[in-house]
C-alpha cells in the first residue's frame, strides 16, 4: 500500500529554499495534504501492527508525532520548520525518550530509524549497567547477531569521560558499560518513503530491533 506521494520529499525540498512562515502558511493546504494526515494514518497503521506482538503499545498517532515546527529558543538558526517529520513509538510515546521504541525521521535524504535508550535517567542508567555487567554475553550476543550487525551496526551514543572508580573493571570487560547513551540507527533511502513496501520494511527493522529494546527495557523497570 501506498501511504506517501513522492509530494512528500518535494515538499521539503521547496521548503528548505522558502523555510519562513509566509510560504509555509501559503502551502497549508499541500503540507497537511502531503505530509501530516498520510504520515498520521502510517503511524497508526505501523502501531497497529506493532501490536500484534506487543499488546503494551495502547499510544495513539497524535501521542507518538513531532511537530514541525522548530525549537528556536536556544538556537542561531531562527527558520522556524524542520526539515523533515517525526514519531516517537514506544509504550509512552514522545513524551518519554528514555522508553525503548521505534523513532522515525523521513527526509528527503532518507530514511532514520533509531532504537534502544536514547534519554535513561541517572537511575535508569545505573540500571542498565549493572544489568549488562552481571551478564555481558547476554547483551553482547543480541549485538553481535547478524541481522542486527546488518541493520544497525552498533550501538552508539556519548560515553562518560571519567569513569568512576566502581565501574573501571567493568568497562575493560565490556567497553559499552561507559556510555550514557544506548541507542542504534538505521537508514534507508528517501524513495523507500512512497514506495508499497514501505509498512513491511519499516517492520523488519522493528522486528530487528526489539529484543535489544526488550534487554533494555527489562533493565530499566
Amino acid at each position: 500500500m501506498h501511504y506517501f506521494t513522492e509530494d512528500f520529499v518535494a515538499f521539503f525540498k521547496d521548503l528548505a529554499k522558502n523555510n519562513h512562515k509566509d510560504w509555509f502558511h501559503e502551502n497549508k493546504k499541500r503540507y497537511e495534504t502531503s505530509i501530516k494526515k498520510p504520515f498520521e494514518v502510517f503511524v497508526g497503521k505501523l502501531i497497529e501492527e506493532i501490536q500484534q506482538y506487543d499488546t503494551n503499545i495502547v499510544v495513539q498517532p497524535k501521542d507518538c508525532m513531532l511537530r514541525i515546527n522548530r525549537d528556536i529558543r536556544f538556537s542561531k538558526d531562527k527558520s522556524p520548520y524542520n526539515l523533515h517529520y517525526t514519531a516517537f513509538i514506544s509504550r509512552e510515546g514522545r513524551k518519554d525518550k528514555s522508553i525503548p521504541g521505534i523513532f522515525l525521521r523521513f527526509s528527503p535524504e532518507m530514511i532514520g530509524i533509531m532504537g534502544g535508550c536514547f534519554g535513561p535517567s541517572k537511575e535508569q542508567l545505573h540500571k542498565i549497567r549493572t544489568t549488562i555487567n552481571k551478564d555481558a554475553t547476554t547483551f553482547r550476543s543480541l549485538l553481535e547477531h547478524a541481522d542486527f550487525v546488518q541493520k544497525f551496526g552498533e550501538i552508539r551514543g556519548e560515553t562518560m569521560k571519567r569513569i568512576p572508580k566502581e565501574w573501571q573493571e567493568a568497562c575493560k570487560k565490556e567497553p559499552l558499560i561507559a556510555n550514557k547513551q544506548f541507542y542504534f540507527v538505521g537508514e534507508e533511502a528517501s524513495g523507500l518513503i512512497s514506495s508499497e513496501n514501505l509498512l513491511e520494511e519499516i517492520m523488519e527493522y522493528w522486528h530487528t530491533m526489539r529484543p535489544v529494546n526488550e534487554y533494555l527495557l527489562k533493565a530499566i523497570q
